[in-house]
């Protein structure tokens, strides 16, 4: 009895590499999670915070709620003035804006961005799924 509790003993110490071994496929699983869901996050992130700083006046924008509109007024505070039908102007917050659907002219006094205009950064999706499987 007191020679098998012994030798348990004596044999418990030396798991140092084990320990390193059975923590590895954890290290991988975060190393695969980084590289496919958080840095891609952290991009995506960054492209809409400077579309939003880009946006100004004469823009057609596609705002959370899934109103489209046209951009009339820059306010304060992150506050833009958007028109969604003839006369009828609403207030939205910059950071409700998800789309960029076509620039406008520059407005007065601001900076020629380019001499040509811009084609619009969506598509339909079917024309999208066609170019994707190779298909004009």
């Amino acid at each position: 009895m007191f020679i098998s509790t012994a030798y348990a003993q004596t044999a418990a110490p030396g798991g140092g590499a084990d320990m390193f071994m059975s923590m590895l496929p954890l290290i991988l699983i975060f190393v695969v999670f980084y590289f496919l869901l958080i840095r891609p996050q952290q991009r995506k992130m960054k492209e809409h915070k400077a579309m939003l700083d880009a946006v100004r006046r004469g823009d057609r924008v596609v705002t959370g709620g899934g109103i489209i509109g046209t951009i009339t007024k820059v306010g304060p505070e992150d506050e833009l003035t958007v028109e969604i039908a003839e006369n009828v102007r609403v207030r939205v917050l910059r950071s409700t804006v998800n789309l960029v659907l076509s620039k406008g002219e520059p407005a007065k006094g601001e900076e020629a961005a380019a001499a040509a205009p811009e084609a619009p950064k969506t598509e339909g999706a079917a024309k999208s799924l066609g170019k994707m499987f190779g298909r004009k």
